[in-house]
């Protein structure tokens, strides 16, 4: 049989015969491996070229080796013969074979001895069982003479009614007895326990009899109190089934009367009267208290039982009022109804240190599901009081949802006033910083939330858990997101001719801000209430997430109304940018007039907003995306208002700076982080490689182009034809530069081929805001889309991981920067090439 490679059992047999240790430094040709390669042995013996000259010493040493494994092999084929001698071998079977027989005629013997034995010891045996079976029957005629002689006593104790001795001995002979229940087919035993069972049975109905006179009190037959403790004794003998018995007979004639007097077909059974239905319980109570309750024993608890078919019947009778009652009960009725009931269950709980539920369970069988409150009968019928809830709710926020586009924002009032009156609101108060009217709709809801809980824990309270979810998207669709949504006023209609900047609705957005915020984290508050006091069934449907994301929604919306009013504010001091004719200017002269409108312009709405604005999280949100503004801005401006010349590019770099330093400092000390700081730079950078390009002087054109290479990093034949452009070149000098540029960046293949002036717009809106959505509000850098006025893609301003997200043109150019440019990648930008070369020929 032939196999590439040995068994691994075998290798280790071989290496322990050639006493080879796996752990020990050996040569490889010494260990039988299941991996053993030759061709790295010759590398370790020739590792390189010079290793060469050394050849026949490695033969040489590798045929003592031969050798000295041959004579091994002799030595163990020599063993191995001596070993395997055939006449050493049938000795071994011969010895093999006597040990064998020597072990039968072991067990022969044992076997001999085993029967002598049990033939000596048979008599004993049979001497044994014989003793066994006469102590087992001298017993049984002892237990059962015990027992026809306590049958004899027990019925004498029962003519006489010593109920105290008759538990003792009924006991005694139940646990006798039990002992003669397999001896049933015997037909003297047979009679006996058919006796016993007819004495039981007689017991049982005298009892009863005893019983119902102690119930009824009857002067004929006075029954002694101690004669009933006594019997009770009997009865937890007996059974317990006996006992539940005599206790359900009790509490049945005890509510018989109840039945009687409190039907709903009486005035007396009215939900009106459901407190005297009470009252009458408290008074049989007291009076089983002084009277019963000391005959009984305590742990039969006949009181709960009492209270159990109380609380079935009155359950039952409510139901059916309730019913009847239909769209006739008021929500008043049905709360005062609902709180004395409840009222009523506290205080048996109270009195009993025991909860409702539990008393019912205790009570129940064991086998089915406990018995439910009175104040369980109210609960289909709670939806009352929760569309009484809707409706209060509705009232609350008519005035604030109806509000019209050009009505009065809703009056301000700060969060710790809300349980103020308004007489006491003071001139010289503290900033506002909520809508009075989200303070009072948490204040409703918990009043209502307390009142219903403390009525209902379970199918009420969830649904009124659902109406206060309802209302808080009522509230944040409507009048948080409804007010920050209205259209802006006019321009003509604003107060200030100097300013475009309406300071009301910066105001009004910046406390829908705080509100939304306030509503965000008071709705979690209200989520782990509500789970506190609820059902622990109904625990994991109670969520506000969903209100929660439409808070986080409204304040998107309101930063994106601040940055509105931004943009617009600034407008004035972009048109200016936009108008100035740049070929004009023949010096640089310091920053620009259109620089100082601008800051000033932006510090109104900043100065504005910081001290309005709670949450810090969102000022520096509204700073990352008013900066980005701002810079966005800018770059349209440039665009629009080429061609910009050398001169007119340094001029801009120099209000770049000044731009740049105001956007440092905006956020203060407290907001700047390294995110804000590191993405400003980074945008600004861009914008200040673009300027130095155009700066660059197009004589000679090497140098202007190699200049652009350096800064932009591309090899692009479209964004070197944006800066021609921007430049103010003219056509006929654009010509030869970009043959120019193609011959040079043709051989320069370390270039992109796109970098951020890929996206740059040449043409962009002369109107039009950049402000967008939030994607989450939340965090502390918020991602922000600039909308059709961004320039880059790539460069819209500070952001949590630099710039904005763009468009899907400057999505497309940003995947494209991680690939190296390919000599003539784009086919078109040859042809071109191509033609022009053709004209200049021709």
């Amino acid at each position: 049989m032939h196999s590439d490679e040995l068994p691994h059992e075998v290798v280790l047999s071989i290496q322990r015969v050639l006493e080879i240790q796996p752990t020990e430094e050996i040569d490889r040709l010494d260990g039988l491996s299941e991996k053993f390669n030759a061709v790295e042995i010759l590398n370790d013996f020739f590792p390189d070229e010079a290793s060469l000259a050394h050849l026949e010493a490695v033969s040489a040493r590798l045929a003592e080796t031969h050798q000295e494994l041959q004579k091994e092999v002799d030595v163990l084929q020599a063993e191995l013969k001596d070993s395997q001698d055939p006449e050493r071998m049938s000795v071994i079977q011969e010895m093999i074979s006597d040990l064998l027989g020597q072990m039968s005629r072991i067990r022969e013997k044992a076997t001999e001895s085993e029967a002598v034995v049990r033939n000596i010891t048979k008599d004993i045996q049979v001497l044994d069982l014989a003793k066994k079976n006469l102590i087992t029957s001298m017993t049984m005629m002892k237990r059962l003479q015990m027992l026809v002689n306590a049958l004899t006593q027990l019925e004498d104790l029962i003519k006489e009614k010593q109920y105290k001795e008759v538990a003792q001995t009924l006991s005694a002979i139940k646990e006798i007895s039990s002992t003669f229940k397999s001896y049933t087919a015997v037909p003297h035993i047979n009679r006996i326990w058919k006796r016993i069972q007819q004495i039981q049975a007689q017991l049982r109905t005298q009892l009863d009899a005893d019983f119902d006179a102690f119930y009824l009190q009857d002067t004929n037959k006075q029954i002694k109190s101690s004669l009933i403790s006594d019997a009770c004794l009997v009865v937890d003998v007996i059974g317990q089934d006996v006992r539940q018995h005599v206790v359900e007979r009790f509490v049945a004639m005890e509510l018989k009367e109840y039945r009687r007097i409190f039907r709903t077909n009486d005035e007396a059974g009215q939900l009106d009267n459901i407190s005297r239905r009470f009252a009458w319980f408290r008074r049989l109570l007291q009076n089983y208290e002084i009277e019963q309750g000391r005959v009984f024993p305590s742990e039969w608890r006949v009181s709960w039982y009492l209270f159990t078919k109380f609380v079935e019947i009155t359950r039952d009778d409510t139901t059916t009022l309730l019913t009847k009652a239909g769209s006739n009960l008021t929500v008043k009725a049905l709360l005062e109804h609902l709180a004395t009931t409840t009222e009523f269950e506290q205080s048996m709980a109270k009195k009993w240190a025991t909860p409702i539920k539990d008393i019912l369970k205790a009570t129940d069988n064991p086998h089915s599901e406990p018995g439910k409150p009175i104040s369980a009968a109210f609960e289909p019928n709670m939806g009352i009081f929760v569309d009484a809830q809707d409706k209060v709710l509705a009232d609350m926020l008519a005035p604030h949802r109806k509000k019209s586009s050009t009505s009065t924002p809703a009056k301000i009032q700060p969060r710790a006033s809300s349980d103020a009156s308004p007489g006491e609101e003071d001139a010289g108060a503290s900033p506002m910083t909520v809508l009075l009217s989200s303070t009072d709709l948490f204040y409703f809801y918990g009043q209502s939330l307390e009142q219903c809980a403390k009525l209902s824990t379970g199918q009420p309270l969830f649904d009124l858990c659902t109406l206060h979810k309802k209302w808080l998207r009522i509230y944040a669709e409507d009048v948080l997101v409804g007010n920050v949504k209205r259209p802006p006023p006019p321009v003509s209609s604003r107060k200030s001719t100097e300013s475009k900047l309406d300071l009301e609705l910066v105001k009004q957005t910046c406390l829908l801000i705080n509100t939304a915020d306030y509503c965000q984290t008071t709705a979690l508050e209200l989520e782990q209430k509500v789970k506190e006091k609820i059902n622990p069934e109904f625990k994991d449907k109670i969520a506000f997430q969903v209100e929660c994301d439409l808070f986080v929604s409204s304040i998107s919306t309101a930063i994106n109304i601040l940055l509105r009013e931004f943009e617009t504010n600034c407008e004035p001091a972009f048109a200016a940018l936009s108008r100035t004719s740049w070929p004009t200017v023949n010096q640089v002269s310091g920053q620009s007039p259109y620089t100082t409108d601008l800051v000033k312009a932006a510090d109104q709405v900043v100065e504005t907003v910081r001290p309005l604005v709670e949450q810090k999280k969102y000022l520096r949100n509204f700073f990352d995306k008013a900066s980005s503004v701002i810079l966005v801005k800018f770059t349209n401006s440039l665009v629009r208002s080429r061609p910009l010349k050398e001169i007119g590019a340094e001029q801009l770099l120099i209000d770049l700076q000044t731009i740049k330093a105001y956007l440092v400092k905006m956020p203060g000390e407290t907001l700047t982080t390294a995110s804000y700081t590191r993405s400003l730079n980074k945008t600004t950078t861009r914008l200040e490689a673009l300027l130095k390009v155009i700066v660059t002087p197009v004589d000679p054109p090497e140098g202007f182009i190699l200049n652009y290479t350096l800064l932009i990093g591309d090899a692009s034949f479209s964004n070197f034809q944006k800066i021609l452009d921007l430049k103010g070149t003219p056509k006929t000098t654009q010509n030869d530069l970009l043959d120019s540029f193609l011959t040079i960046t043709s051989t320069k293949t370390d270039l992109e081929s796109t970098s951020f002036l890929s996206s740059l717009d040449m043409d962009p809106a002369a109107t039009g805001h950049a402000g967008g959505s939030l994607i989450s509000p939340g965090a502390s850098r918020v991602s922000l889309p600039l909308g059709g006025d961004k320039i880059f893609a790539t460069m819209a301003g500070p952001g949590p991981s630099g710039p904005s997200t763009g468009s899907s043109v400057g999505d497309a150019a940003g995947k494209a920067d991680s690939h190296k440019r390919e000599v003539f990648s784009d086919f078109r930008r040859f042809v071109s090439f191509g033609r022009r070369k053709d004209t200049a020929g021709a």
